[in-house]
């Protein structure tokens, strides 16, 4: 496996870089309560990929070859809906599209497989994007109708485990690797008042597009909607601004009687979409596009662990991105690791030796949300107008996988 050559090569301007010239999301509303409770997952898709080009406006739409859309939770496949957005969008009949659904890390992968696409020349633009509507496809409606019994009983143990609900896993984290109910209190606690901070000073207005919804007023829940109304959504929703670790210990666990995770320390069901437009260099450079550049894409990199322990996969796919990268841990400014729950975020955190300061500045997903197939290009998002902020060179996206993997991005700022 090549590896790059470290922290010089890296910062060095190369023909060849994978470039980022715009990051943009929706804000991420709560499930069923928030301000896209009655938006379908690909409206969102279709308004961020109508803001990428709005935001880009010397960028010809027919030169954007292929477009990846990470979702996990879709109607149609996903990828009908996907497509309806995209030539909704306007963008040339031409421009192709796929869907991706590596589970919680869809987002990031579709970012990945555009600027794989163009690392070996096979295009030269391509937008990275991921949505979801966990208010329309979560909870019932995603869980397995029809499982083999062969497989359902396989005399596999971690082939079993792949259906173990997420909240047993993060139960196991906290059991086998000592990590406390106090501390993951605590540290949930602090990701709200971080996303409150942020919030209130502006940090998140260069990342979310506001959007128009639709929402209906009912009187009664068995009946037909009274009336709908037009509302702009332009901040995230699901922020307690008046989180403290004292009302998070007040919580009841969720999954087990004895158990550490509740619906205050794990991360919220949540709905929205967000798109990262990507081109080589020497193709930005054609187009009169260098002045529009904010970062790069440095590498990816995916690995496997224990399906009952998934939350762990940042704590195996980081080390070995900073092998492939060159890099070790104190060359990242900021790290945007996903807070699934905050017992596995903590124990990542711990294992690595990472500076908690460094991670998720702006809050995460305990305290923003978690739209399956969004998260990793809203990390993205998120992470690079902190990077400008904060004048940090290089940022980290990385999140634990459901089945059991983790994933991991290395991203620079220009």
């Amino acid at each position: 496996m090549a590896t790059a050559k470290g922290l010089k090569e890296i910062l060095t301007k190369k023909p060849t870089d994978i470039v980022i010239l715009s990051s943009l999301r929706t804000p991420v509303t709560r499930a069923i309560k928030g301000g896209f409770r009655d938006t379908h997952d690909h409206e969102l898709l279709s308004h961020v990929l109508r803001a990428t080009l709005a935001a880009n406006p010397n960028l010809p739409p027919e030169k954007v070859d292929d477009i990846a859309v990470g979702v996990v939770l879709a109607e149609l496949g996903g990828h009908k809906a996907s497509r309806m957005a995209q030539l909704h969008a306007n963008y040339p009949d031409r421009t192709a599209l796929h869907t991706i659904n590596r589970a919680c890390s869809s987002g990031l992968a579709a970012i990945t497989s555009i600027a794989h696409a163009i690392t070996v020349g096979s295009i030269d633009v391509g937008i990275g994007a991921g949505m979801e509507s966990m208010t329309k496809n979560y909870g019932s409606k995603a869980i397995p109708r029809s499982l083999s019994d062969d497989l359902r009983n396989s005399p596999r143990k971690e082939a079993r485990d792949c259906i173990m609900p997420m909240g047993d896993t993060s139960e196991n984290v906290a059991k086998r690797y000592d990590i406390s109910r106090a501390d993951q209190d605590a540290f949930a606690a602090e990701s709200h008042r971080k996303a409150s901070h942020a919030q209130k000073q502006g940090f998140f207005d260069k990342e979310i597009i506001p959007v128009k919804a639709r929402q209906w007023d009912v009187e009664d829940p068995e009946k037909l909607p009274k009336a709908a109304r037009e509302v702009t959504v332009d901040k995230d929703d699901g922020i307690r601004h008046d989180a403290s670790v004292e009302k998070m210990a007040k919580l009841k666990p969720v999954f087990a009687k004895d158990g550490y995770s509740t619906a205050g320390n794990s991360s919220q069901v949540s709905d929205g979409a967000a798109a990262t437009l990507l081109m080589r260099r020497s193709t930005a450079n054609e187009l009169g596009l260098t002045g529009s550049i904010i970062g790069k894409w440095v590498g990816t990199q995916v690995v496997g662990c224990l399906p009952d322990e998934m939350g762990v996969g940042p704590a195996i796919a980081i080390p070995k991105l900073l092998d492939y990268t060159g890099i070790e841990v104190g060359d990242v400014g900021i790290w945007e690791i996903n807070e699934a729950f905050a017992s596995q975020a903590l124990y990542c955190v711990r294992k690595l030796g990472i500076d908690e300061s460094k991670v998720n500045p702006k809050g995460g997903a305990i305290a923003l949300g978690h739209p399956l197939g969004m998260t990793g290009a809203r990390q993205l998002a998120t992470l690079m107008p902190e990077l400008e902020r904060q004048g940090q060179e290089l940022g980290v996206v990385s999140m634990c996988i459901g089945t059991g993997m983790g994933m991991a991005g290395l991203f620079a700022r220009e």
